[in-house]
């Protein structure tokens, strides 16, 4: 507190105190004076003598205060520290409380580990049954007759794998075995012939009758045929005798359920009908484009041969001043060459560099001829190699189509997308090439027939003012 405010404070109650102190002696002297006589002179004087003064009332008061701002300060002191100690063990317990909470949740997040662990391994070891289960299905069917799987719904147990190992060791002896037994099987021309059979394990024959030998190849339902091979009737006779030829060709198979048929040899049709529809498109635009260049080197052609023979017909005539018969004798020729020498010869009265101008007009005019068929040339280069890419994709998404159908059990139900996948690509690429090819190199050969008809012109001009000259000074 300000010490100007507590002295304010005090002198109020000080002067509430003398107040107070003072009316009750009035009031007791104004009854003594009407019961007994006034005091005397010096009675007043002690009475006087004997007050306190003002400013000792005062000091008395201000002690008393600060003695009671004291206590009040010492006991707001034990307060503030009552309040923090007992702060401090509130927060004691707030840690220890939180310490608490992440040992809990320590020890919540390892539980869900160990659930999820749990889990795991127990999705792991219904996978590895299905597996195993699988496996043992699975060799049931390779191996026919020499091994039975267990019921699907029974789990499998080490005494299964121990007669599905004992299974295939015997499967695999008797597979390496060679064999022969009389049977029956199919000559080249369908007809069911008798003999022996050599068997090479499970995994190739051999046939030897009178009228035909060689290795063979499943005929379906267990039956077999010959495969024409080159060999297969040295490598029979050499087995049937007993020998061991260095090199055995024979015919490799898996099963004799189903008959295996020679693949033909697709023609040039067959190859572009696997394509589909955008592989006919790609075949037209290379006809198309294969027509335009034959054309377009025809015109060309047409437009260099005669450049050479122009200037020698032409030239003669120019020098001597001749330019109605030079003209007369462009008109028996055609082509872009005549049609920008007569130009330049019509124009010879100019002056050179507008002479100059009319030439390179006339050769910008005949660029058109010469250019022509160029660009779309060009075009069908760059255009047949995105119409194999769009028939890729369009393959790819006809197997991914397929599969999502029918899955990948059948490998013939994904041929389809796969040729047209694989064709027209092939296929663009085949037009692409030489026509890109073509049209750079029939480019180039537009253009130096352009500067080889600028030189010409040129040159019949410089004839000319050679003749002139000379006709000056003769």
């Amino acid at each position: 507190m300000n010490p100007l405010n507590l002295g304010r404070l005090g002198s109020v109650l000080l002067a509430l105190w003398l107040l107070a102190l003072t009316e009750p002696s009035q009031s007791q002297s104004a009854d003594e004076l009407n019961s007994t006589e006034k005091p005397t002179e010096q009675e007043a004087v002690e009475v006087v003598t004997q007050a306190p003064s003002l400013e000792q009332a005062y000091q008395r008061e201000f002690a008393f205060l600060q003695a009671q701002r004291r206590e009040l300060q010492a006991r707001l002191d034990s307060f503030k520290s009552r309040s923090a100690a007992e702060q401090d063990e509130i927060q004691s317990q707030i840690e220890l409380l939180e310490g608490d909470v992440v040992a809990v949740r320590a020890q919540a997040q390892r539980l869900d580990d160990l659930v999820f662990d749990s889990e795991q391994a127990v999705e792991t070891a219904r996978s590895n049954v299905d597996v195993l289960t699988s496996t043992l299905l699975q060799a049931d069917i390779t191996l026919e007759d020499a091994f039975e799987a267990p019921a699907s719904e029974a789990t499998p147990a080490p005494a299964d794998f121990e007669a599905l190992f004992g299974a295939a060791s015997d499967t695999l002896m008797s597979a390496g075995q060679v064999s022969e037994r009389p049977g029956t099987f199919f000559a080249l021309d369908g007809t069911e012939v008798s003999g022996q059979i050599i068997e090479v394990g499970r995994i190739a024959a051999f046939g030897l009758s009178e009228t035909v030998q060689g290795a063979l190849a499943p005929a379906g339902g267990g039956a077999y045929k010959v495969w024409e091979s080159s060999g297969g009737q040295r490598t029979a006779q050499a087995l049937a005798d007993g020998q061991k030829p260095d090199a055995i060709t024979l015919f490799a198979f898996e099963s004799l359920a189903n008959e295996i048929e020679a693949g033909a040899d697709k023609s040039l049709i067959e190859v572009i009908q696997s394509g589909g529809l955008i592989g006919w498109i790609i075949t037209l635009l290379g006809l198309v484009g294969v027509g335009l260049v034959i054309a377009r080197i025809q015109f060309l052609r047409a437009a260099s041969a005669s450049t050479e023979t122009l200037v020698a017909a032409v030239a003669s005539q120019v020098s001597e001043g001749d330019r109605a018969g030079a003209l007369e004798t462009l008109k028996q020729f055609k082509g872009a060459t005549a049609r920008v020498l007569a130009t330049a010869i019509r124009n010879l009265d100019r002056e050179r560099e507008h002479l100059e101008d009319v030439i390179s007009e006339s050769l910008l005019n005949e660029s058109s001829t010469l250019n022509r068929f160029g660009a779309v040339i060009i075009v069908i280069a760059a255009v047949s190699p995105l119409l194999g890419l769009l028939g890729t994709v369009t393959g790819m998404i006809s197997t991914f189509d397929v599969i999502t159908e029918f899955g990948t059990g059948d490998p013939k139900l994904l041929s389809g997308g796969i040729s047209i996948a694989l064709v027209t690509t092939q296929l663009g690429l085949i037009v692409a090439i030489p026509l890109l090819l073509a049209g750079n190199v029939l480019s180039g050969w537009a253009e130096r027939i352009k500067d080889e008809m600028e030189k010409s012109a040129l040159h019949i001009v410089n004839r000319y003012v050679e003749g002139q000259v000379g006709r000056s000074a003769g």
